[in-house]
C-alpha cells in the first residue's frame, strides 16, 4: 500500500491550522478569566457568555453537521431500499434548531443555567439528577463514538484509507488527539473558533466536489434515476404505508432528541442575549440544510453510477457491503485526486467538529453536576477546571476506544439518539414546562421510558423485542418494528412522570402518606415565613451561580 503524499501533507496542513486556532482560543479564554469576575469555569463552559453571535452561528451549525451527518446522509440516499425520502436528519437537525430556538431557548435563557443538569439539580435534588446524569453522559459518548467510528479501519475501506491510503487507527488517533488537544487548552472558545474554520473548510469543499461527481462520464443524470431504475432503485425512496410510523419516529427522534443534548444548550447560553441566542439557532438550521445538500448530490450520483466504467470496478459499493463509505468511495473513483482531497478534508472537519462540542459538553456536566455539586462542594475554580480538562482526555479515550470496536457508524448514533429521546426528552419537557412535576414522577417516567424501549428490540444490533407492537414483522430473519413506537415509549414517559407527579402531591399534601416518606419534599409547608422564601430564593440562586459565598453576598454580586 503507497501512501498518497500529497493527500497526506494537506491533512497534516489541515490539522496544524485548526490547532493553532484552538491554541490561539485559548489564550482569548484565558484573558476573559482574568476579567470575570464571578466563576472562572463558567468560561470554559459557557464562554462566560459573551461569545460573538457570528461565532456562535458557526459552532452550532459544526455541532450538529459531524461526520456522522455527511457520510450517513450519503449513505441513505445510495442504499436502494432507502433513498432520500428517508434522509430525516437533512430536514430533522434543521428543524431540531428551528424547535429549540422558538420553545427552549428562553425558558433555559431566562434562568441562566449553565448546564441542562441545572433545573433538574435544583427541582429534584442531587440524588435523582445523578441518575439523570448516565444516560446524559453515555449519550455524549456514544456520539463520540459514532463520529470516529466513521473513520475506523473495521468500515471496509475507513474514510481515511480510502482516499490517504493510512491506516484509519492513525486517523482516528490524530484526529480525536487534535480535537482533546485543544478543548484541554482553551474550552469552549477554543471549540467555537476551531468550528469557525472547519465549518468554512466544509462548506468550501463539499460543494467543490459536487460539480465534479455530476460530471463524471460514469454517471447517469441523477434527474433520470431519481426516478427510472438503471442499475438500482430509484435514488429517491419511497416511504409505504406501512413504514409511515416508523418513518414518523425516525423525523421526531433526531428533531426532539437533539435538543436534548447538552451541546445546544452549551451554545443558546455562551451568547450574550435570548435574542442572540434564538437567532443562532434559525441562522444554524439554515446552514445545517445548506450542508446536507453535497451529501444527497455524491449519495444521488452513487446510485446513478456504472461502476464497471470507474476504476472501483464490480460488483458495486453495496454488494461489497461498502455503503457506509459510498461519499470517499465516490470521491476517489469520479473526482480527480486534488478534488478528492478537499473532500477528505471536508470529513475530517466534520469529525472534530462534534467530537470536541460532545466532548465538552460531557466535562461540564461532570464537573458542574457531579463534581461540583455533589462530590466536592467546596472545590475551587481551579480544581473545577482542572476537573473538566480530566473529564475531557478520559471521555475522549473512551469514545475513541468504541470507535475501534464496532463496524457500523449507525449504532452509536442509535444509542445516543434513541436514549435522549426515549429517556431523557421526557424529562426535559416536564422540567421546564410541567411546573408540578417532581422526584416521583421523574423516577417512574424514566422507568418506565427506558423499559418499554428496551423491550422493543433493536433490528441493528439483533435484539428481538420482547413487546410486539402492531405492525411489527419479520424481515430477514429479523423483526422489525413499524410502529412508532419510540414516540410512543417517550409519550408515555411524559405522562407518567405528570401524572404520578401530581398523585404523589396529592397524596402527601393530603395526609393520605406519612411526610417522614416524602423523600423528594413535595409536601407543602403550612407556614412558611417571608424572611423563609426569601432566603430559599436566595439559596437556590446561589445553587445556580455556583457562589461559594453566603446567600446574600450571592445575591450581591448576580445584581
Amino acid at each position: 500500500m503507497s501512501v498518497n503524499i500529497p493527500g497526506l501533507v494537506s491533512v497534516i496542513i489541515f490539522y496544524v491550522v485548526i490547532l493553532a486556532t484552538g491554541i490561539w482560543a485559548s489564550r482569548k479564554s484565558k484573558r476573559e478569566e482574568k476579567k470575570c469576575t464571578g466563576n472562572k469555569s463558567e468560561v470554559t463552559m459557557v464562554g462566560g457568555r459573551n461569545l460573538n453571535v457570528c461565532v456562535s452561528i458557526f459552532t452550532m451549525t459544526a455541532t450538529w453537521v459531524g461526520g456522522g451527518f455527511i457520510l450517513g446522509t450519503a449513505e441513505i440516499v445510495y442504499l436502494p431500499s432507502q433513498g432520500l425520502a428517508w434522509s430525516v436528519g437533512l430536514v430533522g437537525y434543521s428543524l431540531s434548531l428551528i424547535v429549540g430556538g422558538i420553545f427552549f431557548t428562553k425558558p433555559v435563557r431566562g434562568k441562566n443555567y449553565i448546564t441542562i443538569m441545572d433545573p433538574f439539580q435544583l427541582k429534584y435534588g442531587n440524588k435523582l439528577t445523578s441518575i439523570l446524569f448516565i444516560p446524559a453522559l453515555l449519550a455524549d459518548i456514544f456520539w463520540v463514538a459514532c463520529v470516529l467510528a466513521a473513520l475506523v479501519k473495521y468500515i471496509p475501506g475507513g474514510t481515511m484509507s480510502v482516499i490517504l491510503d493510512i491506516s484509519s487507527y492513525y486517523s482516528v488517533i490524530i484526529s480525536a488527539g487534535v480535537a482533546i488537544l485543544y478543548t484541554l487548552l482553551g474550552g469552549l472558545y477554543s471549540v467555537a473558533y476551531t468550528d469557525v474554520i472547519q465549518l468554512i473548510f466544509m462548506l468550501f469543499s463539499l460543494w467543490l466536489c459536487v460539480p465534479f461527481t455530476l460530471l463524471s462520464p460514469a454517471s447517469t443524470d441523477i434527474a433520470y434515476t431519481a426516478v427510472n431504475e438503471l442499475y438500482q432503485s430509484p435514488w429517491i425512496g419511497k416511504i409505504e404505508p406501512t413504514e409511515l410510523g416508523r418513518w414518523l419516529d425516525d423525523v421526531l427522534l433526531v428533531t426532539l432528541g437533539g435538543i436534548c443534548y447538552q451541546a445546544f444548550y452549551q451554545r443558546i447560553l455562551a451568547v450574550a442575549s435570548t435574542t442572540q441566542a434564538q437567532v443562532t439557532c434559525y441562522v444554524g438550521s439554515i446552514f445545517c440544510f445548506v450542508l446536507g445538500i453535497p451529501s444527497v448530490i455524491i449519495g444521488a450520483v452513487a446510485a446513478s453510477t456504472d461502476w464497471n466504467q470507474t476504476s472501483y470496478g464490480l460488483p458495486t459499493p453495496y454488494e461489497r457491503e461498502q455503503a457506509g463509505m459510498i461519499l470517499p468511495i465516490t470521491l476517489q473513483h469520479l473526482c480527480p485526486s486534488y478534488i478528492s482531497i478537499a473532500g477528505i478534508g471536508a470529513i475530517a472537519a466534520a469529525v472534530m467538529s462534534s467530537i470536541d462540542s460532545a466532548l465538552l459538553s460531557s466535562a461540564s456536566l461532570f464537573a458542574r453536576n457531579i463534581y461540583k455539586n455533589i462530590l466536592r462542594k467546596k472545590a475551587s475554580e481551579n480544581e473545577i477546571m482542572w476537573v473538566v480538562k480530566f473529564s475531557v482526555l478520559l471521555f475522549g479515550s473512551i469514545g475513541m476506544s468504541l470507535a475501534m470496536t464496532t463496524n457500523s457508524v449507525f449504532v452509536f448514533w442509535l444509542l445516543s439518539g434513541d436514549m435522549m429521546y426515549t429517556v431523557v426528552c421526557a424529562q426535559v419537557l416536564c422540567v421546564l414546562f410541567v411546573p408540578k412535576s417532581n422526584g416521583y414522577g421523574a423516577c417512574v417516567g424514566f422507568v418506565l421510558g427506558l423499559t418499554l424501549r428496551c423491550l422493543a428490540g433493536e433490528p441493528i444490533m439483533n435484539i428481538a423485542p420482547v413487546i410486539h407492537f402492531p405492525g411489527c414483522r419479520l424481515v430477514d430473519g429479523v423483526y422489525v418494528q413499524y410502529f412508532p413506537f419510540k414516540t410512543v415509549s417517550m409519550l408515555i414517559s411524559f405522562f407518567s412522570i405528570v401524572i404520578v407527579s401530581h398523585l404523589a402531591s396529592f397524596l402527601f399534601n393530603k395526609g393520605l402518606l406519612k411526610e417522614k416518606w416524602d423523600i423528594f419534599n413535595v409536601k407543602e409547608k403550612s407556614s412558611i415565613t417571608l424572611k423563609d422564601v426569601a432566603l430559599n430564593e436566595l439559596t437556590e440562586e446561589s445553587i445556580l451561580h455556583n457562589c461559594q459565598h453566603s446567600p446574600i453576598i450571592c445575591k450581591e454580586c448576580s445584581a
